[in-house]
């Protein structure tokens, strides 16, 4: 068989603690109403993180990856590398998440670097597991994985950041295998925009605006579009044309188009534009899965709609699947997975 690698199973942790679209709109002091959290957000509601260690940015890495290895059987020591995609936020700054994962679990014989670009992360890292297993003899088993509480920075009396009130918190993982046979993972397509880099973000606590005793209570809520208009302007414009882009490409880059494709795999975000994009790629709602009982978990969440597809028995032999994301600062991406025994 020619060379391949193939998705061999993935893991999930959600914290217990959940926040109700009624709790997003109270804490909009009545901007937002329950109703329109529902409809026009598509929030039911959103994991949370609680007090417990256990909701660390790092440790719901750690518990994911467990999961991870409970569901496909795979051994730790058969880890030849762990990419992490968890997020900058998490229990101590500047300590390395990936290489704290792989001892946590046992994966003695990996070794592990974190890789960033917000919530695009897992699609890339998948891109950047697979070109490695195949340019290298060493590498033959990778662990994608990471934990995200980004919402913990979301100042829900803020009106600019609604796009953000989905913001929730877990971990996931997925284990890809060099040549296994099955669930091959294709083509994929990224890019990015570097015109809206400083549109988003953390606005205290870096070096051009370090925390003090007077901007200390502001700074743990300063997740902000710095560029509101610009932002929003410019993702109105480019944003669906851009995704779609990356869904084409890493479809031909899979000899494939999309009437192939027969689930997708999508962040959250609003419901009317999860159903235009179900509507463009000829789909219908029960070929995806919309996260409205989860909330918007970074890159975690194209980890999770995998995860669901396989437990609601979403996925078939030989059905396709288009995973996209989206990141702050900007970047889109797309990649596609043929479920089922690999193709000769």
């Amino acid at each position: 068989m020619r060379k391949h690698v193939g998705i061999v199973g993935t893991g999930i942790y959600l914290p217990k603690r959940i926040m109700t679209a009624k709790d997003i709109a109270d804490a909009t002091n009545g901007v937002w109403s329950e109703d329109a959290i529902r409809t026009k957000l598509g929030i039911n509601q959103k994991s949370v993180p609680g007090q417990g260690i256990e909701d660390g940015t790092q440790e719901m890495g750690v518990l994911a990856a467990i999961d991870c290895l409970k569901n496909t059987g795979v051994d730790p020591m058969d880890i030849d590398l762990i990419l992490c995609i968890g997020e900058e936020w998490k229990e101590y700054p500047l300590t390395t998440s990936g290489i704290y994962i792989q001892e946590k679990i046992g994966a003695r014989n990996a070794w592990a670097i974190d890789v960033q670009q917000r919530c695009c992360t897992c699609v890339a890292a998948m891109k950047i597991a697979k070109d490695m297993m195949l340019s290298d003899d060493e590498i033959n088993t990778v662990m994608v994985v990471g934990g995200y509480r980004n919402g913990d920075f979301v100042d829900y009396t803020d009106k600019d950041m609604s796009m953000m009130y989905n913001l929730g918190a877990g971990g996931g993982a997925i284990l890809i295998k060099k040549d296994y046979g099955k669930n091959e993972l294709l083509g994929t397509h990224i890019m990015s925009d570097g015109s809206l880099a400083r549109d988003a973000g953390v606005e205290i606590g870096g070096i051009i605006n370090p925390i003090n005793s007077e901007n200390l209570h502001e700074a743990y809520k300063s997740l902000r579009l710095l560029d509101a208009k610009h932002m929003k302007d410019a993702l109105n414009e480019i944003s669906m044309p851009n995704w779609m882009h990356c869904i084409d490409k890493s479809l031909e880059k899979s000899g494939l188009t999309r009437k192939d494709v027969g689930y997708l795999a999508v962040l959250h975000f609003k419901y009317s534009q999860h159903k235009n994009m179900l509507h463009l790629l000829g789909l219908t709602e029960d070929q995806s899965i919309y996260l409205s009982d989860y909330g918007h978990i970074g890159q975690i969440d194209q980890i999770l709609s995998l995860h669901l597809a396989i437990q609601q028995g979403k996925l078939k032999e030989g059905t396709v699947i288009s995973m996209i994301a989206a990141g702050i600062g900007y970047a889109w991406a797309a990649n596609v997975i043929r479920w089922g025994l690999a193709e000769e």
